[in-house]
């Protein structure tokens, strides 16, 4: 149970083959912003806004400080065992095999999970865009259980499309991905310029509806609440850290690829928020006895129901910056920001399922797993039966769940594993203080106990399902 993988024998089973050392600092900064900026700032700011209202411009500055010290942490092991499996062969290296199990799956939870919410944030642009062009889908098929739907035809789809595309091995080009990260980023751009002009002082009050912590309403409600959610809008910097391996000086182009990544993508969301909220307002809506909705439930659907489209506040919108821009009057650079977020989002689910299912296959040939799922198809060369169990499990979830509830669940998951690797580091520092670090996070003692105190705060003010799963 606490047998460990020392961590020579992880590097030599991985058979390591050194690098070039090629990326700089920019370089790793805008691979940083790339896997930043996803799904979390195209879609969970009209969840933000049921939790936090306008106030959820705190959150992402909260969100993004925890991000920050988890980062520094992270990037220390990540030089030291730059092999895949992330913090599963961390934990593996250091607290053994019963915890590594339990971050194994933490890992599943984030990235499988993760594929399910941009999914289900997929369908939401997707079925905006048929709206906008005169193509209504039944509810019966646009949208799950909880909002009067039966099943979200788009969302399992794409799931399963990407899925079988992951089978045959697609070799994800860079070309591609520079092209898709220049859309997204041109899209949140467009979006903050026609916004920022047409802000109103008055939408911003009352700015904190919730309070900080809910107000005695409920876990996973307030300023903390939403950042609890918002963390989900930064997931993806670690992949500054997977690359110290291939980084010219990593102990000073690390920090600053991180730090610098972070920086960038905190303001583009403080901008992208401070637009969204000032020109269409935030407040959440609350039900007939004035009670708190919570996002993701079937009253507060019921609630926005009796909205048209275009009238429709923040909270009810299932494509939020696109609908900001319709209301404003922008209705076909809305109609753009909708096809970049159909352009761009499928990237991340494949991203996502990729991760995924590696991580699946080390735990299989580490036997943790079934050793079977670890097999690969003579032809496709990819480990496919893994692959699939995961893309039908991914499309059933977000068939079935709605995003908001899907980032949550997400997130407990990450905020478990970066948990994990604060206190390996620790433990590193002092069972083994010679071993070669490529990368040191300055200041370990402050820095590592503040993102254990970082990850277990914002886990405590996710919902309580959420911290259940």
């Amino acid at each position: 149970m606490w047998r460990v993988k020392s961590l020579d024998a992880i590097l030599a089973s991985a058979e390591k083959k050194s690098l070039t050392r090629s990326l700089g600092p920019v370089q790793l900064t805008l691979l940083g912003v790339g896997a930043i900026i996803g799904t979390g700032i195209f879609v969970l700011t009209s969840e933000a806004a049921q939790k936090a209202g306008p106030g959820m411009m705190w959150s992402f500055v909260i969100a993004a400080a925890v991000c920050a010290v988890a980062a520094l942490c992270y990037s220390e092991i990540a030089s030291m065992v730059p092999v895949s499996g992330s913090a599963y062969t961390y934990t593996y290296a250091v607290m053994g095999e019963i915890l590594a199990w339990m971050v194994g799956w933490a890992l599943i939870l984030e990235y499988a999970v993760a594929a399910s919410a941009v999914s289900v944030g997929w369908s939401g642009y997707f079925i905006g865009l048929l709206n906008s062009w005169g193509v209504t889908l039944p509810d019966a098929i646009a949208v799950g259980p909880y909002a009067g739907g039966i099943v979200n035809l788009p969302a399992m789809l794409i799931a399963l499309l990407i899925t079988g595309l992951l089978m045959i091995g697609t070799s994800e080009s860079a070309r591609v991905n520079a092209v898709l990260v220049a859309i997204k980023v041109t899209a949140l751009t467009v979006f903050i310029a026609l916004t920022l002009p047409v802000i109103k002082g008055e939408n911003f009050t009352p700015f904190l509806p919730n309070g900080w912590f809910g107000d005695g309403h409920g876990a996973g409600l307030g300023v903390v609440g939403a950042a609890a959610s918002i963390f989900f809008a930064y997931v993806g910097f670690h992949a500054v850290s997977t690359a110290a391996e291939e980084t010219k000086n990593p102990q000073r182009n690390v920090p600053i690829g991180l730090i610098a990544s972070l920086g960038i993508c905190t303001i583009f969301y403080l901008l992208v928020a401070a637009g969204a909220i000032g020109a269409v307002g935030a407040q959440p809506l609350v039900g007939p006895a004035g009670e708190v909705l919570h996002s993701g439930s079937s009253a507060l659907a019921a609630q926005c129901q009796a909205f048209s489209s275009l009238e429709q506040p923040l909270v009810c919108s299932r494509e939020a910056l696109a609908h900001v821009l319709r209301v404003v009057g922008h209705e076909r650079i809305g109609d753009l920001i909708g096809i970049a977020a159909f352009l761009a989002l499928p990237s991340v689910i494949l991203i996502m399922l990729f991760g995924q299912t590696r991580i699946f296959f080390v735990m299989a040939r580490d036997g943790l797993l079934p050793g079977f799922l670890a097999t690969i198809h003579p032809k496709w060369k990819t480990p496919h039966i893994v692959t699939m169990i995961t893309g039908v499990a991914v499309a059933l979830f977000a068939a079935f769940l709605p995003v908001g509830k899907l980032a949550d669940i997400s997130n407990s998951g990450t905020l478990f594993a970066f948990f994990m690797v604060a206190i390996a580091v620790l433990i590193l520092r002092r069972t083994q203080p010679n071993r070669h670090r490529p990368f040191r996070t300055p200041l370990v003692w402050i820095i590592a106990p503040l993102a254990i105190i970082g990850t277990v705060g914002l886990y405590l003010n996710l919902p309580t399902e959420s911290k259940l799963v």
